[in-house]
């Protein structure tokens, strides 16, 4: 079992620093701070808002006794007793505070270290080994917007205030940027690896009641419309609720009339005591295996091949090569993709056919040393099935190359054929002289079933015949043509399905009793 990281101590925070935040502090005009307190916005809040960056306030939270004394001289002691920082941020909504909901429980960290080591605890539970790692952070539509309300209202109040008046909300510092910089800071201490753009991601989504449509909604009606909205934390006040919030009695606390002058004239900002809900995800993006694979069986096909819950051939290039993939990476699945396919009867020989095999949220990724060892193990398999060339860990570029290479590159055939009569030198000739030959191939009959029926052009690049000893009617074709070609069609023609056709070109009937595939030319996997 995982051992489980502990929180650092917010003891362990430099002094320095904490003298540097606590000028930042001063220097923040008083009453603006204050009067964000008294309607519920976090000391975090507070300070990105001023734009005071570091990452000290994310591990130490600022206690009420530092605020009393850094606004000892400008504030009188009934607000200073206001300094408080609420339950749930109303500008956050607990981002910040590290407050949030699971599992319907409202879970309290102290400091981003407390959120850090448990998101590593998740990391090492699942069982992922990682050098590196990219913080996704994706929070709800509603926080900004309560930005933007809250940031209006200290505006208007405090138009002398010359740090309010030279700033403007895109200045600020936002939820997403506060919580990624100080976490990320974190992570890569506590994981002992660095952020980058790599393949495994941490993922936070914020998720809150207030629905995305209701807060378009609500920016739709500050620009005119008075539509009230019920059921939900958010409304559109009436001409008249505008005439009832116009003024305020001289009774109520200033707390009270902060709030009311920030709920009355277009939009109701959150009030609740329920943090936003979060929701973690720990997962790498597809990594990517790549190579060639040989088939020297004709009762293998390239994928599991099931028809009326029966398996056709005795195994697959997909389940043998996948299947030895996965187990070391640990992944969740496999897919398997080849650039074309063979039919199950025909072998693939000579250089291989490119694959790729994309392993989805791998917990390993392994060393090239283990993907040596890998191949070896698949070419030493007993039944010798299968082999693997040249396989290695690529990029998903190479899923590009591949699918260029289906339709555009060339592939090399050797075929035994019969004809029906003797051949001549002059026969012979006649295929040799064939040169990027165009043909027109309708869907086979026997693909019908399941293909598209379709005229496909396609291209023989060149042709030639080799005598078998001791027979007049037997020989190899060897051919060269386009990817994507029915070279069974082409030879026989398929009842006049394929023109012109190597039986047409001869004036005889002709037929294929093997074939395998020798070359497929492609760049991708040619190399060690």
């Amino acid at each position: 079992m995982a051992t489980e990281i502990e929180a650092a101590s917010p003891a362990t925070v430099n002094g320095d620093d904490v003298r540097a935040l606590y000028d930042a502090v001063r220097a923040l005009p008083s009453h603006a701070v204050i009067e964000l307190f008294s309607i519920g916005v976090c000391t975090r809040c507070i300070l990105r808002l001023f734009g005071v960056s570091g990452s000290v306030h994310y591990h130490s939270p600022l206690s009420q006794s530092m605020l009393s004394s850094v606004f000892s001289d400008s504030t009188d002691l009934d607000n200073r007793s206001s300094l408080r920082e609420p339950v749930v941020c109303r500008l956050c909504l607990g981002i910040l505070q590290f407050t949030y909901s699971e599992d319907k429980k409202v879970v309290k960290k102290e400091s981003v270290e407390g959120l850090a080591a448990y998101i590593c605890n998740l990391i090492r539970e699942q069982g992922f080994e990682i050098d590196s790692f990219s913080l996704e952070v994706s929070i709800p539509p509603v926080v900004l917007e309560n930005e933007r309300i809250v940031w209006d209202h200290l505006k208007t109040k405090f138009e002398s205030e010359l740090q309010l008046q030279e700033r403007s909300l895109p200045e600020c510092i936002s939820v997403k940027d506060a919580l990624k910089v100080s976490l990320t800071e974190t992570l890569e201490t506590m994981l002992d690896c660095r952020s980058s753009t790599g393949t495994f991601r941490i993922r936070l989504t914020y998720t809150y009641p207030v629905s995305s449509e209701t807060v378009e909604n609500s920016v739709d009606g500050c620009h005119g419309s008075k539509r009230r909205k019920t059921g939900t934390q958010i409304h559109f006040a009436s001409s008249d609720d505008e005439t009832k919030c116009s003024g305020f009695s001289a009774s109520e606390p200033e707390s009270m009339q902060a709030i009311k002058s920030l709920n009355c004239p277009k939009f109701r900002m959150e009030q609740t005591n329920e943090p936003c809900c979060l929701e973690f995800l720990c997962y790498r993006t597809q990594i990517y295996f790549g190579g060639r694979y040989l088939k020297y069986s004709r009762n293998v096909s390239q994928s599991c091949w099931i028809i009326d819950d029966e398996r056709m051939g005795e195994a697959s290039v997909e389940e043998i090569i996948g299947s030895n993939i996965l187990p070391i990476c640990r992944g969740d699945k496999y897919k398997f993709h080849a650039a074309g396919r063979e039919d199950i009867d025909v072998r693939m020989l000579g250089s291989g056919r490119p694959f790729l095999v994309e392993v989805q949220n791998a917990r390993y990724v392994p060393s090239q040393e283990s993907v040596k060892d890998l191949q070896a193990k698949i070419n030493n398999l007993q039944n010798k099935l299968v082999g693997v060339k040249n396989l290695k860990l690529v990029g998903s570029q190479s899923w590009d190359l591949m699918r260029e290479g289906e339709a555009e590159k060339q592939k090399q055939y050797t075929a035994l054929v019969w004809t029906s009569r003797i051949l001549k030198d002059e026969d012979f000739q006649s295929i040799s002289s064939v040169k990027d030959m165009h043909i027109l191939q309708r869907t086979p009959i026997r693909v019908l079933h399941r293909r598209s029926p379709l005229e496909r052009k396609r291209i023989i690049h060149w042709m030639r015949i080799e005598r078998i000893v001791g027979s007049s009617q037997y020989f190899l074709l060897h051919l060269c043509t386009q990817a994507g070609t029915y070279i069974k069609e082409f030879v026989h023609g398929d009842l006049g399905r394929t023109q012109p056709c190597f039986g047409s070109i001869l004036d005889t009937r002709a037929e294929i009793l093997r074939l395998d595939v020798t070359d497929v030319k492609m760049d991708c996997f040619l190399t060690e």
